[in-house]
């Protein structure tokens, strides 16, 4: 996934409240400060906290990103909110081979079976690491650990300036949630038997 020469779009699904679209922006942020153009945003309709949301991220190594529409089909999926799988297909329009990062307290291999695509496949329990870390079950930052473990689309790194400007006196806490989902994520490959994490 760490192609250097080429789009990479990523689609985020989450709830209103859950910080979908904070996350999509710190991800374009850290790219923009290693040297790539990236862009971020969300789909705003109706939504109220806890209704469906999506955020949308762009990054690209080599040229500049003039596509302005919403993603349709992405190379990464990431779900902030498991619960989403019943009522949304976060993985319409899904490239084949792409990555899907889940929070979810499933094993790989129940979460795999959820899937009826070939993808390569991420989790992290993220609900629980935020619990533990932040002392409230919102997962954008966790997510984003989750994220760079499952595609190094950017440097876990990179991501430290951006959240100490996004967070101020919170920061450390969600750099430390990030960096632990970064470090217990599980990593599957469609059709192995191998996790890796």
């Amino acid at each position: 996934m760490t192609s250097k020469n080429r789009l990479i779009e990523i689609r985020w699904h989450g709830r209103g409240g859950q910080g979908a679209v904070t996350s999509a922006e710190l991800v374009a942020q850290a790219a923009i400060s290693e040297g790539k153009y990236a862009q971020a945003f969300p789909s705003f309709g109706p939504e109220r906290r806890g209704a469906p949301v999506l955020a949308f991220v762009r990054i690209s190594s080599q040229e500049p990103i003039r596509i302005r529409a919403e993603i349709a089909q992405p190379d990464i999926v990431v779900v902030l909110d498991p619960r989403l799988l019943s009522i949304v297909n976060v993985l319409s329009g899904l490239k084949e081979n792409g990555i899907v990062v889940i929070n979810t307290r499933k094993s790989l291999e129940d979460t795999e079976a959820q899937f009826k695509t070939k993808c390569k496949l991420a989790k992290v329990d993220a609900t629980s690491i935020a619990r533990e870390i932040l002392g409230i079950p919102i997962t954008n930052t966790t997510m984003i650990g989750a994220l760079v473990r499952a595609t190094g689309v950017v440097d876990l790194e990179s991501l430290v300036e951006p959240l100490n400007r996004r967070f101020g006196r919170l920061a450390e806490r969600n750099i430390n949630a990030m960096r632990k989902a970064y470090e217990e994520t599980q990593v599957k490959e469609w059709g192995s038997d191998q996790a890796r994490g």
